[in-house]
């Protein structure tokens, strides 16, 4: 080896380390998204509860709740009514919607049924976009849009993010 390829190897040898800093990543949530998984499957509150950041899902349909509320073009007032109402809505809302049988019902709609077996870690792992350090995302493999957002956060990847919007009702005269 001459000192002209030593650019060339080192350029090599920081690709494979950040493909295998990835690969290591997406391994580890798909991991935790397989515990989320079973969870919903199993129906077991617990264990769901504890792969999914409650508080930042609720924030996320508290978002969707006032961008709708300003969208639908009811007036200052309403729409005033609607950003003061749209945290408690949130809550109510994530206490109907954050539950295993919620989302094993989405689950079966992408066809994902009960009597078939889940995928294994490899194959989640593989599904699994990283977005940025510490966060990936599980797309729609129709439309390419993130569907879910994991995080970590203490040494557990944790649902923190879903498309709200295809699950919120739309108000009158809004557009899908």
């Amino acid at each position: 080896m001459t000192p002209r390829h030593l650019p060339t190897l080192t350029f090599a040898a920081a690709t494979l380390l950040l493909a295998a800093c990835a690969t290591t990543e997406r391994l580890s949530a798909a991991n935790d998204v397989h515990g989320l998984l079973v969870a919903i499957r199993d129906d077991d509150r617990a264990a769901f509860d504890a792969h999914i950041d409650r508080s930042a899902l609720e924030a996320e349909i508290q978002d969707v709740l006032v961008r709708q509320t300003k969208a639908a073009g009811l007036g200052d007032g309403v729409a005033g009514l609607g950003v003061l109402v749209s945290g408690p809505l949130s809550h109510a809302a994530g206490g109907m919607l954050l539950r295993p049988d919620v989302f094993r019902a989405v689950a079966d709609e992408y066809g994902y049924s009960p009597d078939k077996p889940l995928p294994g870690t490899v194959r989640l792992a593989a599904a699994l976009t990283p977005i940025d350090a510490g966060r990936v995302c599980a797309k729609d493999p129709r439309t390419g849009a993130c569907l879910l957002t994991f995080a970590e956060e203490s040494g557990t990847w944790r649902l923190v993010a879903f498309d709200a919007s295809r699950v919120l009702p739309k108000p009158p005269g809004a557009r899908r």
